[in-house]
């Protein structure tokens, strides 16, 4: 019962909080922003996936093991 009870002030703080901000909603649509971009857009151009396209398939761990190696 006290668990529970704790987990339910947490998330009412934190509802509280978010519920009542002005500034803060503007930050957290920026950092989401950011995060969309860092990891969806960003990945695509700059991060190709070589491993799919050299590595015969089911053989991807020695395809990387040669690599680490030669290196």
């Amino acid at each position: 019962m006290r668990i529970t009870r704790f987990f339910y002030r947490v998330y009412d703080l934190y509802a509280d909080g978010f519920r009542n901000m002005t500034l803060g909603r503007t930050l957290w649509a920026i950092i989401l922003i950011k995060l969309f971009i860092m990891f969806a857009i960003l990945k695509v151009f700059f991060f190709p996936n070589d491993i799919k396209s050299n590595a015969p398939e089911g053989h991807e761990a020695d395809y990387v093991a040669t690599q680490i190696l030669k290196q």
